[in-house]
């Protein structure tokens, strides 16, 4: 594979590092955002979410935000040279990928330029790429997280509408959404993972509630949602009545891609070398120490992998819709991030338990942040579990347990 550039690559390259680190500098600072990550999904401040939003309209407005979607909805219809490029330049300063409105910009867009009719794609796809429209997703619920297909939230069709009731959990970003892509069951005689229909949902329809769900990180990103009688034109539903599984594995499948890309892993390693040079581990200096030179090296090894993963799920994303091989990109991504995480805690020992704004706190406190959020991701999107078994049954054709 040749990993070189054409003059006109490194002149994007260029334009495009010069115009995010002037973003970076104007609106996020040293710091980044109060919540010690620039991440859509983790902003409780709402002076914080205003920055991300600007941020998102400058994006847009450059002609940066959906380089991969297709031009006649707004995109660039980018080559995965340059999708690669674009990820290389934000991962490398930890900013979102996709401005405020990453779930619809990675998924639910691309899902409905998939399956969509052509009026929801003239309704919707327009304010997405604004920001005027924040989305959120509403998959999970409390018995029915991994088992998604397990989901028991209900649409009855009364006349031109669905009659939605039932709850919703780790909804992220709900409290900030105007509108929902919603798994719901409409047939309760089918087989588990059919009877399910996808729809488009109007956040500040009579009938929602939304509740904060406070992390452990003090964060308040996630949200239980619940619908009382909340009333969906049937014009809202994307693919056929009953369907709606297959509508929500290609969101998935978008959502795994982006997956490998939404955590900087690279830079966070960056980081980490330099905290080893101010440190000290087993009596000398931590960077010169041979246990922990090696696990640097070690992970320098997984995260170029983890780069090489990406490239390859941006270029099958090129060539058809997403499939399985999307999982690898996740995998690797949450699970070196979590065992990262660890690390950082091993290394810091007892300092690492420190407050973020406590005297002594290393590095701002961020790598005990780090630790009791990376658990999480691996969770989230799909547990690592799950990971491993589309792996295993869908690539590597191994029977099922």
């Amino acid at each position: 594979m040749d990993f070189s550039y054409t003059p006109e690559q490194e002149a994007f390259r260029a334009e495009l590092r010069a115009f995010l680190e002037r973003q970076h500098a104007e609106l996020f600072g040293r710091q980044g955002l109060a919540s010690n990550s620039v991440s859509f999904l983790d902003v409780t401040d709402d002076a914080d979410w205003e920055r991300l939003m600007e941020y998102h309209r400058r994006l847009y407005n450059a002609g940066y935000l959906a380089l991969h979607w297709p031009k006649e909805y707004g995109g660039a219809g980018a080559d995965p040279v340059t999708l690669a490029i674009y990820q290389d330049e934000v991962l490398r300063l930890g900013l979102p990928m996709y401005g405020a409105n990453q779930v619809a910009i990675d998924r639910i867009g691309p899902t409905i330029i998939l399956m969509g009719t052509e009026e929801q794609r003239r309704r919707y796809l327009p304010k997405m790429l604004t920001g005027e429209e924040i989305w959120s997703q509403g998959y999970s619920e409390p018995n029915a997280g991994s088992d998604l297909a397990s989901l028991r939230t209900s649409a009855v069709i009364d006349g031109d509408h669905f009659v939605v009731n039932g709850q919703k959990v780790w909804t992220s970003v709900a409290h900030r959404s105007d509108f929902q892509c919603l798994l719901v069951r409409t047939d309760f005689n089918a087989p588990k993972h059919r009877g399910i229909s996808y729809l488009l949902v109007d956040m500040h329809s009579p009938g929602i509630t939304i509740r904060p769900l406070v992390q452990i990180t003090g964060e308040r990103g996630f949200n239980e949602v619940f619908y009382d009688n909340v009333r969906v034109p049937r014009k809202n539903l994307v693919g056929e009545l009953n369907q709606g599984w297959q509508v929500s594995i290609a969101t998935l499948m978008y959502e795994r891609i982006s997956g490998g890309a939404r955590h900087p892993v690279e830079r966070d390693l960056e980081r980490l070398i330099e905290v080893t040079r101010r440190v000290e581990f087993g009596g000398m200096p931590a960077h010169r120490h041979p246990y922990v030179r090696e696990k640097l090296a070690q992970f320098s090894i997984e995260a170029r992998a983890l780069r090489l993963a990406r490239y390859r799920a941006l270029t099958a994303m090129g060539k058809k819709a997403p499939g399985p091989e999307s999982s690898f990109g996740k995998l690797l991504a949450t699970e070196i991030n979590l065992r990262l995480a660890l690390f950082a805690d091993e290394l810091l020992g007892p300092y690492n338990g420190l407050a973020p704004d406590s005297i002594g706190a290393v590095d701002g406190g961020r790598w005990s942040q780090k630790l009791i959020g990376a658990r999480a991701l691996t969770i989230a999107a799909g547990s690592s579990e799950i990971q491993h078994n589309i792996i295993g049954e869908r690539i590597l054709g191994l029977p099922k347990d």
